[in-house]
């Protein structure tokens, strides 16, 4: 891979992790302000992320996820549209005998068939 090619690669990552931030924050109804104060930031600190001026450190992109209540490999799953509200299926999930799964994995089969 060339430096052309690393240099597309890393601003398409940029713009992915920018849209997928304000993607998350308005699906959970937060401005960027607030999302700025619950993290502990400065209040432009979403708005810097979300117009491209900056990116977050690792312990900040950390603290991001947690605060969609996501792991890292939901955050970089764009068919993971609402991956809080998956999480908390999956947990209701956790609890259910092996008959009860099988008729739910079936129910989910048929509502994805008939999207």
């Amino acid at each position: 891979m060339n430096m052309d090619e690393i240099d597309v690669k890393i601003k398409e990552g940029k713009e992915f992790v920018k849209n997928r931030i304000t993607e998350l924050r308005l699906k959970a109804n937060v401005s960027e302000y607030q999302m700025s104060f619950d993290l502990g930031q400065s209040k432009s600190y979403i708005q810097s992320i979300s117009s491209g001026k900056a990116m977050p450190s690792m312990a900040g992109f950390f603290n991001i996820c947690d605060y969609f209540n996501i792991t890292p490999a939901e955050f970089f799953d764009p068919a993971i549209h609402e991956p809080a509200l998956l999480n908390e299926v999956y947990n209701s999930l956790k609890s259910l005998n092996p008959e009860n799964l099988e008729l739910i994995r079936t129910i989910a089969e048929r509502l994805d068939n008939g999207k």
